[in-house]
């Protein structure tokens, strides 16, 4: 079976790919003139392309077909997360939430968190890569981090969650999130490796997040986050 070759442009109709795309398609796959390549644009619509010129930093294409895909899961999926102290661990939970399907990330600062500074150019490959081994349609949008005070004051019109450790009596996610079919839109708030302190929960109650338990295990912080995710995923099938 042909393989099929997915690259990102986000630009579809420019004609060309991206520098990076192109010397991948070019050096590394060694694709020429005539061969035939699949693009994605991030926003739901993939294209069928054959390509016209191939060199060493550029790869030029004309469009053969457009296919518009139909995203697999309802509503509006948004995880915010306190990155770890270890930044691999996020980017693997950043990875594999793209492969699940998710529709975006925000990166929180909180009173106990060990890092402060993502850089989101690294986490925007991550994503890229992952939705196009993943053959996802969409790229989440990625958010730059803010303050956690104000994150909890923005306007969101779906169901917004916080989870913690602070409470052994909370409903769970999985059960709240099947409460509302007419509800699709979904955040999820997940703390750092200390938790969010118990200011941060209740600021956030009084802003009308849910405090909710993930089940009677102890998940390091990116566990915690994918299986939100995933959570928040099947709930929206």
């Amino acid at each position: 079976m042909k393989e099929v070759r997915f690259f990102y442009n986000p630009d579809v109709e420019s004609g060309e790919l991206p520098e990076d795309e192109a010397v991948h398609a070019v050096r590394v796959l060694r694709l020429t003139e005539g061969d035939e390549i699949f693009l994605m644009d991030g926003k739901g619509t993939y294209y069928g392309a054959l390509i016209d010129e191939a060199s060493k930093k550029h790869c030029r294409y004309h469009i053969t077909d457009c296919m518009p895909q139909q995203k697999q899961w309802n509503g509006h999926l948004h995880l915010a997360m306190a990155p770890t102290k270890n930044m691999d661990r996020t980017e693997w939970f950043a990875e594999k939430a793209t492969e699940i399907g998710f529709d975006e990330l925000t990166f929180l600062n909180c009173q106990f968190s060990e890092r402060r500074t993502v850089k989101d150019e690294r986490i925007e490959k991550i994503l890229v890569s992952a939705m196009k081994q993943s053959h996802k349609p969409t790229l989440p949008i990625l958010n730059s981090m803010v303050d956690f005070g104000r994150f909890i004051g923005q306007e969101y019109d779906g169901r917004r969650f916080i989870c913690h450790c602070h409470d052994d009596n909370l409903p769970l996610l999985k059960d709240l999130l099947k409460g509302d079919d007419s509800m699709s839109d979904a955040l999820v708030m997940i703390g750092p490796e200390g938790d969010f302190s118990i200011d941060e929960v209740r600021a956030a109650e009084k802003a009308g997040f849910v405090s909710v338990s993930l089940g009677k295990s102890r998940l390091r912080t990116e566990t915690a986050a994918l299986v939100a995710v995933h959570l928040m995923h099947l709930a929206a099938e």
